[in-house]
């Protein structure tokens, strides 16, 4: 069983030990967001197991089940998930399913969509003299985020599946510290040709987004170094970045 990361979104930001293991895939269980480009590595039949917010999706039992289910029956299963698998993907409960299961397991690392996004639009998540450490942060988590913490850390934030709850994130670290001038952007499908991005301070970031019609699947980054992403400062240049103030 592989539990592979196919990267943030362009299929040729896979490893090679990402392509290997799909050439040895019997069988390949495929997520909702892994561009299905990324399949002309593997010869193995392709089962969907799609999982978006807001849609109809696989249930993660059953994922669980289907994986066991295969890996004993002899098949080699790859699990081709979006981003990394062990951030913000579930291949930690995967993971434990497996190994209670007793199958043998190697996991894959990916380029997670905070570092591949950060990397195409050339803005650095951790910059001498502006921000020491940078937070990953999921947007609709049921456990409450210390927003108040996290606006004197002065770390730049990554905040993953937050897009629905845009507006609602923004009022919440306005309310808890962040000032409004805080620099911060959303990224519509980064990394692909198809890459989008809005740059504005935090209090018109949703309004900004709004006007732009930006869509899911988006990545949110706030903080200083923002202000020195690459995109962000050739500005009209980048038929792709749309710069508010």
């Amino acid at each position: 069983m592989y539990l592979i990361g196919a990267g943030p979104g362009n299929p040729e930001l896979m490893t090679l030990a990402a392509v290997r293991a799909l050439g040895e895939a019997s069988v390949v269980l495929l997520d909702e967001l892994v561009d299905e480009r990324c399949l002309e590595f593997t010869r193995g039949r392709v089962i969907h197991v799609g999982k978006r917010g807001g849609c109809l999706s696989t249930p993660q039992r059953f994922i669980e089940r289907l994986m066991i289910r295969l890996a004993r029956a002899g098949e080699t299963v790859a699990r081709l998930k979006g981003g990394d698998p062990l951030i913000f993907g579930r291949g930690g409960e995967e993971l434990a399913a497996l190994q209670a299961a007793g199958i043998v397991v190697q996991v894959i690392p990916g380029i997670t969509a905070g570092l591949g996004v950060a990397a195409s639009l050339g803005l650095p998540l951790t910059l001498r003299g502006v921000a020491y450490g940078v937070t990953f942060i999921c947007g609709h988590s049921a456990q409450p985020v210390n927003w108040s913490a996290l606006a004197g850390a002065g770390t730049t934030l990554v905040i993953y599946m937050g897009f629905g709850r845009l507006r609602e994130l923004v009022g919440e670290m306005l309310g808890s510290g962040f000032a409004g001038r805080t620099p911060a952007c959303v990224v519509q499908d980064g990394t692909t040709e198809h890459e989008r991005a809005v740059f504005a301070p935090l209090a018109c970031l949703a309004e900004s987004v709004r006007s732009a019609g930006l869509a899911a699947p988006a990545l949110i980054v706030v903080g200083e170094t923002v202000n020195h992403a690459a995109a962000n400062l050739q500005g009209v240049e980048n038929n792709y970045v749309q710069r508010n103030h």
